[in-house]
């Protein structure tokens, strides 16, 4: 109580950490009813506070000053209202005034702000954007383990937006980033179910990843089965057969460059190769040619082995020209040449079937006064593709085949002079047939 001494408070065990006082201060002055006026602050004063916030809050404090403020600069964000600082009638600049403001936060308040952004229901592809802003500013300066944080805290908070607010290069660029540093498990797990995703928007350039250095393969397998299998994962419920077939033509793709490995095991090539069923591929001409390519480079598999991943291939699926190539392919299974065959000689059955029944039909109606020359050769057509049987022994399909072809060649010459016959009848016999003129069966097409 001395006068002519100076007063003091003191405060027993008060932590001495810079800015204590300034935060008790702040929770002094800042009550409930103070912090009313806060929604009237200029957007620059709302920064400037958020910046003392984090720097004097620890990243777990969650205190009333915060919440508020981050409500105004949220609301003052989803505003559509409030003119933004910079006068440039772009409509990019107009949406992203605030993407610089905000780079000076901390990954922690960033988290915080774009959760209540997107409760707002901020635009998720403009967050998408300023996230992508601010891990490329801030890797600037960061040190290994921030880097590691803020990409995990982007993997999270992407997680979170429409998968249509960014792209499918976008999640390959942050792969590509996260593959350099040690990121949990489990955040790279929810990055390639983004991928798998959006699998359908990818290119082959973004799937051949190299292999870790522990891996003597060239290419990253294994990440591949896993996109495609999150792909099935992510879009069970709405997958569009268009969406699968995307799909698959990359999955072709990205096994015709790996199946010249020399390091690929036949395990990992025949994963590849099963990974989609069958309905997803139209055709089966790439897949063969990349199974073609891979039993060229690694010729000393077993047949258990080749069958295994030959088992992929759908007969019906191939060309004539594939098929015939297959047959005559020494490195491929002889139980596959003759199912070749056996498929072959399937389909000139329907083939004939098909044809004859065209020429029949139509020959019965309009052509009654066909010529008995013309009937004989359909006749001699006939009883040569008859003579068609299986034989007993492999070596004796590419004769077989040859005869196939012969024979497939003499039917569409057969359907060209029915189709020139039809072109010759005068115009009174067609009209004759009345209405029914215009049903006529097309033989060829």
């Amino acid at each position: 109580m001395d006068e002519t001494k100076d007063l003091k408070v003191l405060f027993h065990d008060f932590e001495d950490e810079a800015g204590g006082f300034e935060l008790v201060a702040a929770r002094f002055c800042y009550n409930k009813k103070s912090l009313d006026c806060i929604s009237f602050w200029t957007w620059s004063e709302l920064l400037v506070a958020l910046k003392e916030c984090q720097d004097l809050l620890s990243a777990s404090d969650s205190s009333l000053i915060l919440e508020k403020i981050l409500d105004c600069v949220v609301t003052r964000l989803a505003s559509l209202v409030v003119a933004s600082p910079c006068t440039c009638s772009s409509e990019n600049t107009r949406i992203s005034w605030w993407f610089e403001d905000l780079l000076v936060l901390k990954i922690d308040l960033i988290d915080k702000v774009i959760r209540m952004s997107i409760s707002r229901n901020i635009d998720h592809a403009t967050i998408s954007k300023f996230l992508l802003c601010y891990q490329r500013s801030r890797f600037l300066t960061a040190t290994p383990t921030e880097k590691c944080k803020i990409m995990e805290v982007m993997i999270n908070l992407l997680s979170l937006l429409d998968r249509s607010s960014f792209s499918c290069k976008l999640l390959f660029g942050i792969f590509r980033v996260v593959s350099s540093l040690k990121i949990s498990s489990h955040h790279k797990s929810i990055l390639e179910n983004l991928i798998g995703s959006q699998l359908d928007r990818a290119t082959i350039d973004f799937l051949l990843v190299p292999s870790s250095r522990r891996k003597a393969y060239v290419y990253d397998v294994n990440l591949v089965l896993r996109l495609v299998k999150a792909f099935y994962i992510e879009g069970r419920c709405f997958l569009l057969d268009s969406r699968l077939r995307k799909v698959a033509s990359l999955v072709d793709s990205y096994l015709v460059e790996v199946a010249a490995d020399s390091h690929l095991s036949p395990s990992k090539f025949a994963a590849l190769v099963l990974v989609l069923p069958d309905d997803a591929r139209e055709s089966h001409d790439r897949l063969f040619q990349a199974i073609d390519i891979y039993l060229e480079v690694h010729g000393g598999l077993c047949e258990a082995k080749k069958m295994k991943i030959c088992s992929a291939l759908n007969y019906a699926k191939l060309s004539t020209d594939a098929l015939k190539h297959l047959a005559r392919n020494p490195k491929f299974p002889s139980r596959i040449a003759i199912q070749v065959f056996i498929n072959q000689q399937s389909k000139l059955e329907n083939l004939f079937e098909d044809k004859t029944h065209l020429v029949d039909t139509f020959s019965s109606s309009v052509f009654a006064e066909e010529s008995i020359d013309e009937k004989v050769s359909s006749d001699q057509v006939l009883v040569y593709a008859k003579r068609i049987n299986l034989p007993n022994k492999a070596e004796h399909l590419d004769v077989q085949l040859q005869g196939m072809q012969c024979t497939i060649t003499e039917l569409e010459k057969y359907c060209g002079i029915m189709q020139t016959q039809i072109g010759n009848i005068p115009r009174t016999r067609l009209s004759s047939l009345g209405n029914n003129a215009r049903f006529l069966p097309k033989l060829c097409s």
